[in-house]
């Protein structure tokens, strides 16, 4: 399951763990004598809200979805954040998830409040259904990592890690399609450099998608997907 965002400017959240905080930016001691309280002030101030100037207020049309044939489920507001990627944030990883859990519980977990995470789509097992559930402009709190939020997205498929008979020929396929179109829209490279496990994300035990998840198998849809999307 997705992680919680580890955002170090978010709100407290009831039911959130805040495994560690990270502080965005630093100023040597130099720098701090020669700002001031009012200019460290200032600082803080800027680097907290300048998202929001940054048009995160795009135009957004209610059900739109980035990814053909996906259904739009949305998260709660409470469990990602408005922006405007690539823009904002230069998209350049995708974050492949196993979230323990069911199809339909994960849908509902990303809808509550209080879970203080989600990731941008939940694909269902048995058929290769896509969800989504934030738009891909918008920072999902999904790697447990805050500079993997900003920079990836997240992709969550039914299962459990210890259970491979989640893992369909179907699930596989359809998520080799909305990846290849990913790394299509943000120019991507199609490696295991670019296309990781959250157990591959910095500083965060996990073990999704687990040791069942066939990532040769997986790559080679995928860069069978990405040539035919590329041929039109």
């Amino acid at each position: 399951m997705a992680e919680d965002p580890e955002d170090p400017d978010a709100p407290a959240r009831s039911g959130s763990v805040k495994r560690r905080a990270l502080i965005a930016g630093g100023i040597a001691g130099g720098a701090v004598t020669a700002l001031g309280a009012g200019g460290l002030a200032a600082q803080d101030t800027l680097r907290r809200w300048w998202w929001r100037l940054s048009g995160s207020d795009v135009p957004r049309e209610q059900g739109e979805v980035d990814h053909p044939g996906a259904e739009w489920v949305p998260a709660s507001e409470a469990n990602y954040r408005h922006a405007n990627r690539p823009r904002d944030y230069a998209i350049d990883r995708v974050v492949i998830h196993m979230p323990e859990a069911t199809y339909e519980v994960t849908l509902q977990v990303f809808q509550d409040p209080s879970h203080g995470a989600a990731s941008h789509y939940v694909i269902r097992s048995s058929d290769g259904h896509i969800a989504q559930m934030a738009r891909e402009l918008d920072v999902a709190y999904h790697a447990g990592n805050w500079d993997y939020n900003l920079r990836s997205i997240g992709i969550e498929h039914e299962g459990w890690a210890d259970d491979p008979s989640y893992l369909t020929d179907v699930m596989y396929e359809s998520s080799a399609e909305l990846v290849a179109g990913i790394c299509r829209r943000y120019h991507i490279p199609v490696d295991r450099e670019h296309i990781l496990g959250h157990n591959e994300v910095p500083d965060v035990a996990r073990i999704c998608p687990g040791p069942h998840w066939d990532w040769d198998r997986y790559m080679g849809l995928l860069r069978r997907a990405s040539r035919r999307q590329a041929a039109g």
